[in-house]
């Protein structure tokens, strides 16, 4: 009981409050009406909805059956993970599952037995659903929590994948970032992207198991320790560039890049005791209704808004029909308390009253089908364009010569290349803000709604001018062809710039594998005419698929 009264007040200031009505009946001069306010559902826990995707195939335990070891006893290996017996599975199911008596119970991966094979694990969370988050992302290993790991998210479901989080031991070894905190951060760069090495530095597998994603403390910059200036957050939510859709996803994937080791080196004499355990994922979050509705419910396998404000779609992302004389906009925290519904209209209240249209009508005395109407007075253009067009077949007004990179009916939209400024009015001249893709780095281009470019393999950052850990940038980002971990140089080859290895004479090949000399010279080393390898065969297909590889 004392648990769960803590557990409501550490939610308590994101769950209430503000936002929770959509629309109240009210009498005024001119009669009763409809008030509309901006609303949004309350937080929950998002875990009850989601699909969870775990890969490569093959990654979890106990298919073949599998022993195991912990760090605590590492040479008593009794344990065992095996898929046909339900007493001994450790399924991705158990990740959401409710543990009864204290008994964990966990999604386990296979063991690292192929060192130095790197152990790499994805675990996917998809909701088909944007979802705002409210609370901490908190991931709850078992046995050891990973020495290296990465939190990406996705804002349209899966199709792009964008770091939100990187976990090490050492940061700046593992993703050459500097380590920070986030409660260091300011108020200008509460939406930064950091390394942290809290969560990552061996403890004891009985003391720390928690990896967390600070929301709340990213929350704290603006609103105080305490969550208690939540006014002053929905402002800044509305106000800073990117920060809304910074706390927005729609899907989550953590990437496991090195398991615990207990504190110590890789001891390969013993590899079943490292392996990736995962008793708990909780994640916090309403449903983004764009301020429409108040109200979230699952229906037909995913999450649907109940839209108001004569809206309608997954997200309230439109304007029901018969109400679209005026663009669909997002509602808006401000003005305080209350907020601004931006709820759609009822069609032909674009235009006003009936003589209004009756104006538009006589303008388009010729037959064509399209007739211009020069700076007619209620173009709903938004200030990006003074001039209309009534297309007849379609019995609808149209924008012309949208400026300041708009582009639409009302000129609501932005121009292939550019992306909404969230930050900005739709009547702003900066209302579209180009998207600046890296040429080299990105698929085309073209971005997203929050600004974010396609990036080609390897590629990374919002404008895809970075390169992923283990990726190089040479015109482009290719993969490391030797670094100091896992591909080593050998024969007392040194790595330059993690792009080629500077080999000591008389020897050569991707990583110095391969002697120089003569197979039928008598002071070779190795017997003459020796096969080579499957190790050198398979490093010379790598050099074939290398940019500019040059033979040392």
């Amino acid at each position: 009981m004392p648990y769960l009264v803590a557990l409501l007040l550490h939610c308590l200031p994101l769950a209430m409050g503000q936002y929770d009505i959509c629309k109240s009946w009210v009498t005024t001069d001119d009669g009763p009406s409809w008030e509309f306010y901006a609303c949004q559902p309350k937080a929950m826990r998002m875990k009850d909805y989601v699909t969870v995707r775990v890969d490569p195939a093959g990654i979890t335990c106990g298919d073949p059956p599998e022993r195991f070891c912990t760090h605590e006893n590492p040479y008593l290996c009794s344990d065992e993970c095996d898929a046909s017996n339900p007493d001994l599975a450790h399924p991705p199911k158990l990740m959401f599952d409710t543990e009864d008596e204290g008994l964990a119970t966990y999604w386990q991966s296979v063991t690292w037995r192929r060192y130095p094979e790197p152990l790499l694990a994805n675990i996917t969370l998809s909701w088909n659903k944007s979802i705002e988050l409210t609370d901490d992302i908190v991931i709850t290993f078992e046995y050891g929590r990973p020495t290296i790991m990465m939190l990406e998210k996705s804002l349209d479901n899966g199709r792009t994948w964008h770091p939100y989080q990187y976990y090490a031991d050492d940061c700046m070894e593992a993703f050459s970032m500097p380590a920070r905190r986030v409660r260091d951060l300011s108020t200008t760069s509460a939406n930064r992207v950091l390394c942290t090495e809290e969560y990552s530095r061996w403890a004891g597998s009985k003391k720390e198991k928690n990896v967390r994603f600070e929301v709340r403390d990213r929350f704290a910059i603006f609103a105080g320790p305490d969550l208690k200036n939540m006014d002053n957050l929905y402002t800044r939510l509305e106000s800073a560039k990117g920060l809304k859709d910074f706390f927005t996803v729609t899907d989550l994937r953590m990437r496991l890049l090195r398991p615990a080791l207990g504190g110590t080196y890789v001891q390969r004499e013993n590899l079943y005791k490292y392996f990736y355990a995962v008793s708990n994922i909780e994640v916090t979050g309403r449903c983004k209704c764009n301020l429409h509705a108040n109200l979230c419910t699952f229906r037909e396998g995913s999450l649907q808004c109940e839209c108001e404000h004569n809206t309608t779609g997954q997200d309230c992302g439109k304007c029901k029909k018969n109400f679209r004389s005026r663009s669909w906009r997002a509602g808006s925290y401000l003005p305080l308390p209350n907020g601004s519904p931006n709820a759609c209209a009822a069609a032909g209240s674009a235009f006003g009253t009936s003589s209004k249209i009756s104006k538009l009508v006589r303008l388009k005395a010729d037959s064509s089908p399209v007739a211009p109407i020069e700076a007619f007075e209620d173009c709903e253009c938004y200030g990006h364009s003074n001039r209309c067009s009534y297309i007849d077949f379609l019995n609808v007004v149209t924008c012309v010569s949208c400026k300041h990179n708009t582009r639409g009916q009302h000129c609501q939209h932005c121009r292939l290349g550019f992306y909404r400024n969230s930050s900005a009015e739709l009547d702003d001249e900066n209302v579209c803000i180009e998207c600046n893709c890296n040429q080299i780095g990105s698929v085309h281009d073209r971005c997203n709604e929050t600004g974010y470019c396609e990036c080609k393999e390897g590629a990374t950052g919002p404008k895809c001018d970075d390169c992923l850990p283990n990726y190089y940038w040479r015109q482009g980002c290719f993969p490391n062809v030797c670094d100091d971990e896992l591909l080593l140089c050998q024969n007392g080859g040194t790595c330059y710039q993690n792009q080629r290895c500077l080999c000591p004479a008389g020897f050569k090949g991707v990583l110095c594998q391969q002697s120089r000399c003569d197979a039928d010279r008598k002071d070779c080393d190795g017997a003459p005419g020796a096969r080579p390898g499957l190790g050198p065969l398979l490093l010379g297909a790598l050099a074939l698929q290398l940019p500019g590889w040059v033979d040392l």
